[in-house]
């Protein structure tokens, strides 16, 4: 199976281990974005997986593209536009104090696309599956109208589209809020991935729920679950990720999934000690596809979603660079995290 994702990749320039922006004058340069990320898990998977963006036509864009092939994604379709590379800024947190994200990504390339600009048949060339997320449509307000296209022409064209809600309140800045956005476009999505705040801030469907600490209603998010269904006929079913965060350094980690017929609850991982928990949600994208295209039931599928998602928190980078044999041992229960020799 072709699997193809759409969005932007920036570079990435992270403050050394846990010192805050600038503090010692130095940044680590890698390149991260949700849905390369999901093609990068895709792709150490063993799948067929594609990127597709708008990028400049520069020295950054060929390192960018580079760093992609060495994970054998295909980087191909990608096409040149004017604009820049965006770039993200991180601190890694620790303890109570929260890592924290500045977005450099105005008058990006893929931010200054539009309709028209992109050739759908082309790069849908063989695809039968498509991963998007709301970060995308939040870029601006052309990048909202080019990622409405895009799931449009997927759907006529019988593409499976998967779509992690991912809201992003600092990005939504054009005038537009998300709701009006992405309830229009989940209307063409049949897998939908969220955590409880995408649900709420991205359609609207609430919950009375507590996410900052201690233990998760598992009830509340079958509940969740099942008004988005109720409201979104075309969707076939719906995964939701569950964080408890007692720290910047201690997580619970499970999820959920609803197929209309059944609700899934996962195993649950406490993740001490995080190293890097960017991408998390990304290689839980990752994971979810992988097992749904190839395990014969919905459980496995999503053990396999939270147990790649769960040794990401392990890995520096927004890149989840593990393999289906590094996640099916975790499946099978072995995390004593022991030497292999």
């Amino acid at each position: 199976m072709k699997i193809l994702t759409f969005g932007e990749i920036m570079l990435r320039l992270k403050a050394v281990g846990q010192e805050r922006l600038l503090q010692t004058g130095m940044l680590e340069a890698t390149f991260g974005g949700g849905e390369a990320n999901v093609a990068v898990s895709l792709a150490n998977y063993g799948m067929d997986a594609q990127f597709f963006t708008i990028l400049p036509d520069n020295v950054l864009t060929e390192l960018c593209k580079g760093e992609l092939r060495k994970f054998n994604v295909d980087v191909s379709k990608i096409q040149y536009g004017k604009g820049r590379l965006g770039i993200y800024f991180l601190e890694a947190g620790a303890n109570q104090l929260p890592s924290k994200v500045l977005y450099d990504r105005a008058n990006s390339s893929i931010a200054l696309a539009k309709v028209g600009d992109v050739n759908w048949d082309q790069v849908f060339e063989k695809v039968e599956w498509l991963h998007i997320t709301g970060i995308t449509p939040a870029i601006s307000h052309s990048c909202m109208e080019l990622s409405l296209e895009c799931v449009k022409v997927a759907k006529k064209k019988n593409i499976t589209v998967s779509c992690d809600l991912n809201y992003r309140k600092n990005l939504w800045k054009y005038g537009i809020e998300a709701k009006e956005v992405m309830r229009e476009l989940v209307k063409y999505v049949d897998i939908v991935i969220a955590n409880e705040e995408d649900v709420q801030k991205s359609l609207g469907i609430t919950i009375d729920v507590t996410v900052e600490s201690g233990e998760l209603d598992k009830d509340k998010y079958r509940i969740l679950s099942e008004k988005v269904l109720d409201r979104y006929p075309n969707i076939k079913l719906i995964a939701i990720t569950l964080r408890e965060s007692s720290s910047a350094d201690i997580n619970g980690w499970s999820a959920c999934l609803n197929d209309r017929n059944n609700f899934y609850l996962s195993t649950k991982y406490e993740i001490r000690d995080i190293v890097d928990r960017v991408g998390g949600g990304d290689s839980f994208c990752g994971g979810l596809i992988y097992g749904l295209n190839s395990y014969d039931n919905y459980q496995q599928a999503l053990e396999f979603a939270v147990a790649a998602s769960c040794l990401k928190h392990s890995i520096i980078g927004d890149f989840n660079r593990v393999s289906v044999s590094d996640v099916e041992k975790l499946m099978l229960g072995d995390g004593s995290g022991r030497v292999v020799r």
